[in-house]
């Protein structure tokens, strides 16, 4: 299997959610599933159907966190320098709007585009590995070609 690369950050992230599903969210269900059984027939039960609806999906996502943290390659970005590669946090210029818009490189499992972390595999984060400031990057997004200017690139 692949390993994922990921953040300490997003590492600690998927493994709080982890426990918090095995400890809280799993029992939690077990129990609203218990309730509903003492309700009676269970063809017509709602909130069993619910309940176990529910239970579905809080296994499988348990089952998705271990897969992926058992694949976890964690790096440390805090060690890494140079050109773009993942863990870089850039700064880019919008070259056609002059908007700035501030990117950290992550994997997949931890990229939220609205918290400004840019998955790997993404269009904008593909054009800009290896490049250094002040290059430009074209990029072909869904919604057509932009370029940018990289104005700073750091490691956290």
């Amino acid at each position: 299997m692949e390993k994922i690369p990921m953040t300490h950050k997003g590492y600690s992230e998927l493994e709080v959610e982890l426990k918090k599903l095995k400890s809280e969210e799993r029992p939690a269900i077990i129990r609203a599933i218990a309730e509903a059984r003492e309700h009676g027939d269970l063809s017509e039960n709602a909130e069993y159907h619910s309940a176990k609806e529910k239970q579905s999906f809080i296994e499988g996502r348990i089952k998705e966190l271990e897969g992926v943290i058992s694949l976890a390659d964690v790096i440390d970005t805090a060690s890494l320098k140079g050109a773009i590669k993942f863990g870089a946090t850039v700064t880019l210029v919008d070259e056609d709007t002059d908007a700035e818009k501030t990117y950290q490189i992550v994997g997949e499992y931890e990229a939220s585009i609205e918290n400004g972390l840019l998955n790997i595999k993404s269009p904008i984060a593909r054009a800009l590995i290896g490049k250094e400031e002040g290059d430009s990057v074209e990029v072909r997004t869904p919604g057509g070609e932009k370029s940018y200017e990289v104005l700073k690139v750091a490691y956290i």
